[in-house]
């Protein structure tokens, strides 16, 4: 659970309301809602370290129950740090900005105003501005910003994030001069206020340096703004570096820019910083330590589609006239014709298009000057040349110009053509040429299967449902049923996905209608069907094939089916009949946590797709030790190659789900660790009755001695029991086995719940400070 200390070190938020948290966390643990208050205090690393699936199921979750609670303050806070994890890190524009508009309304209410946090949904909805257009939104933001700072004391937290707002919205709208100003006068502000200034403002106060072409003093203020604190602590060391690459590359200092730039593998996962990292890299590219590559347009395309997905409309057109440039520098003219087209496009999204229509007819200009490399050998002779091309050196953006003229009349070169095309970014475009070619032509009827289904994956991928559709309505009954079970299932939309595919089946399509069957039979819960319908063809799976079997076969109790399918695979069962109950050795069973992560419970496995845990887990979750499970048996981490690791290695395996509960109740114990001696008593003691025990405290956890202060070794953990045991059992077994320990141990919920010493237990705890 997060503590006050870890919370206050993310800011802006007020300190009041960390305080406020570390209350609520304490209310929800006493009330028994340990999940949730683990969840709460785990939001802002969710948001700031990039635990998006977490934080897109835990924050709403959490904002849904503060709803219920009416409890508004924190309602504000899981909506709050949802938003942020969207607008910051992930960039998320015109998706977000109705989002964040409503996060202000909220703020606003009455019961919601005085939060000390309020300000921050200010800076939230200027976020998700920016990222959608932000020279568009620029009046937006600085009048709805300018009205939160007015009047507002620079000592307060939220003071440096809304001005950090305001300069770059006064960047955005073509005021470099003006905004360089406005930082400056707030850094004082700031200082004045006995408070220093952000990272993020520095930063913020360099990029307006800079737009107004004054790089060295942008590279000063920069520097000057590494010795402040971030907002975003995360993720300062990955955006300074793009930031001082650009002014330095501004500069012309190319190598010390090289060096400060951040790898590809960093940046990847930070969509806020693609646009100035492909701006820098572009102004990079001439150098030796850069190389423009086709695999680098692959990316930056791949960072278009994001930003169109996300709204961040004037991103995507940035990125396209940025790799247009960089595809003209590395004669790559078909597809610098593409990137001028869609930005061309994309410019019907924005409010503000000042300047670009001029860099669009620029690209044009420049692809059409551009001399395209010289094709290998004769037409005649480059599908050949194609398949024999080396699979690691060659240029499959080179490729694309050079099976161009054959494609769309060769059927061959169409395949390869188009699905290159695909790979490198432009399934609409392989689409269109292989849809004028099969479909136009009304040969669809008769083609080639494997035609359809690369005609398929580039409609689904371009995202043509409506056309796939079409397409699908010419073909034969069991290619139709096969072409519609793919589309639903990429939209997962697995009633139609079922439907479709068991037509296809019964139409005798083959294995491939069954694999899409089965897993949408899967999704919708219906493991006996999913497992019947590759059953019926055993000999035709494949070992992967096999294995989906056995995992659904399990989750509906099939032991004949998964008795089948383990002799397939070579798995030996001792048992002939009945549920499969044996001690196959130790796993780790990888389940969700309360606050959205995972957990890992050692567990024994029963059989090929099933274990039993063995770990007693805290109150509030959703499994316990005795629970059986069914897993994925797909390695989530090699075997190592070390054969001393090898022996020590416990494999990790994810839960598919809870085959049967075991019924067991967990409680909680705490206090001083007592003597080695009398602690392989007590755990002697548990393991005699068959209740798992787990400590969940390790050597760091001390506790202080009541009248010496001296510090103490603690020990916390959980012990479960079945449920035939009785709460007054336990209560009385523990009672017994610490009463001769030199300090004593405490177990507060459970004395609580049979209200026996509940009193001594308090006394404890107060004293002990546990």
């Amino acid at each position: 659970m997060g503590t006050l200390v870890d919370l206050a070190d993310w800011l802006p938020m007020d300190v009041d309301i960390w305080a406020w948290v570390g209350e609520t966390q304490q209310q929800l643990s006493e009330a028994g809602n340990v999940g949730l208050a683990m969840a709460l205090g785990d939001l802002p690393a969710q948001a700031y370290e990039g635990r998006y699936p977490q934080l897109d199921v835990m924050a709403p979750a959490i904002a849904q129950q503060a709803e219920a609670l009416e409890l508004p303050w924190l309602e504000f806070y899981a909506r709050y740090w949802h938003l942020i994890g969207r607008v910051g890190d992930r960039a998320q524009g015109a998706v977000a900005v109705e989002d964040a508009q409503q996060l202000l309304a909220f703020a606003q209410r009455e019961d919601v105003r005085e939060c000390p946090s309020v300000p921050a949904a200010v800076e939230a909805l200027a976020l998700a501005w920016a990222n959608a257009d932000g020279p568009g939104y620029a009046s937006e933001r600085l009048e709805t910003l300018a009205a939160y700072i007015e009047g507002m004391s620079p000592e307060k937290p939220a003071f440096a994030g809304l001005a950090t707002q305001y300069v770059a919205a006064l960047v955005d709208a073509g005021k470099p001069g003006e905004a360089v100003t406005y930082a400056e006068s707030a850094v004082e502000r700031l200082r004045v206020a006995g408070r220093e200034a952000s990272w993020e403002l520095g930063a913020e106060s360099a990029r307006a340096l800079l737009a107004a072409g004054r790089p060295e003093d942008a590279l000063t203020a920069l520097q000057a703004a590494a010795e402040f604190q971030p907002d975003d602590p995360v993720a300062k060391e990955h955006r300074d570096g793009v930031r001082r690459a650009l002014i330095l590359a501004e500069l012309g200092r190319d190598a010390e820019a090289v060096d400060a730039l951040p790898d590809l593998d960093v940046v990847g996962e930070h969509p806020r910083v693609f646009v100035e990292w492909s701006r820098a890299v572009s102004r990079l590219a001439g150098s030796s330590q850069i190389t423009n590559t086709w695999q680098l347009g692959r990316v930056l395309r791949q960072w278009i589609d994001y930003f169109g997905m996300m709204g961040g409309y004037r991103a995507r057109v940035e990125l396209a006239l940025i790799a247009g440039d960089l595809a003209v520098a590395r004669l790559g003219v078909w597809q610098a014709r593409l990137l001028a087209d869609l930005a061309e496009s994309g410019t019907a999204e924005l409010r503000d298009t000042e300047g670009l229509p001029e860099r669009i007819a620029a690209l044009r200009a420049a692809a059409d000057a551009a001399t395209e490399p010289e094709a290998p050998g004769a037409p005649e002779d480059r599908v050949g040349r194609f398949d024999a091309a080396d699979g690691f050196n060659a240029d499959p953006e080179k490729w694309v110009g050079w099976l161009a003229p054959l494609s769309g009349e060769d059927l061959e070169a169409t395949r390869r053509h188009t699905t290159t095309l695909g790979f490198l970014g432009y399934p609409a475009t392989g689409a269109d040429i292989y849809w004028k070619l099969l479909v136009d032509s009304g040969k669809i009827g008769e083609a080639d299967s494997d035609d359809v289904a690369y005609l398929t994956t580039l409609l689904i991928e371009a995202r043509q449902d409506e056309r796939l559709e079409q397409m699908a309505a010419l073909l034969p009954h069991g290619e139709q049923q096969i072409a519609l079970a793919r589309l639903h299932s990429a939209r997962e939309r697995w009633a139609e996905a079922l439907d479709a595919a068991e037509h296809a089946v019964a139409a005798g399509a083959g294995i491939e209608a069954r694999r899409l069957a089965a897993g949408a039979a899967q999704q919708l819960d219906q493991n006996a069907k999913a497992a019947q319908v590759l059953l019926e063809v055993m000999d035709e799976l494949t070992d992967e094939d096999v294995w989906r079997m056995i995992v659904m076969a399990t989750s509906a109790e099939d032991w004949d089916t998964v008795r089948k399918g383990a002799a397939k695979i070579g798995m030996p069962i001792k048992s002939k009949e009945g549920p499969i109950e044996e001690e196959m050795g130790l796993i780790r069973v990888i389940l969700p946590a309360p606050d959205g992560g995972q957990r890992q419970v050692l567990s024994i496995r029963t059989g090929p797709a099933t274990a039993r845990l063995a770990l007693p887990q805290p109150r509030g979750m959703d499994y316990n030790a005795g629970d059986l499970v069914v897993f994925d048996p797909q390695l989530l981490e090699p075997v190592p190659d070390d054969p001393e690791e090898q022996q020590n290695f416990v494999p990790p395996f994810a839960a598919v789900s809870i085959l049967r509960p075991g019924g067991y109740t967990s409680y909680f114990f705490d206090g001083v660790a007592p003597s080695e001696e009398d602690w392989a008593e007590f755990t002697e003691v548990m393991a005699e009755r068959g209740w798992p025990m787990w400590v969940y405290s390790d050597e760091n956890y001390k506790i202080t001695h009541p009248t010496s202060g001296e510090p103490l070794p603690g020990v916390f953990g959980w012990v479960a029991v079945p449920p035939d045991v009785s709460p007054e059992e336990v209560d009385a077994l523990l009672d017994d086995a610490t009463e001769r320990w030199v300090h004593p141990l405490a177990w507060l919920d459970l004395a609580r719940e049979i209200d026996v010493e509940v009193e001594r237990h308090e006394r404890i705890v107060k004293e002990y400070g546990l």
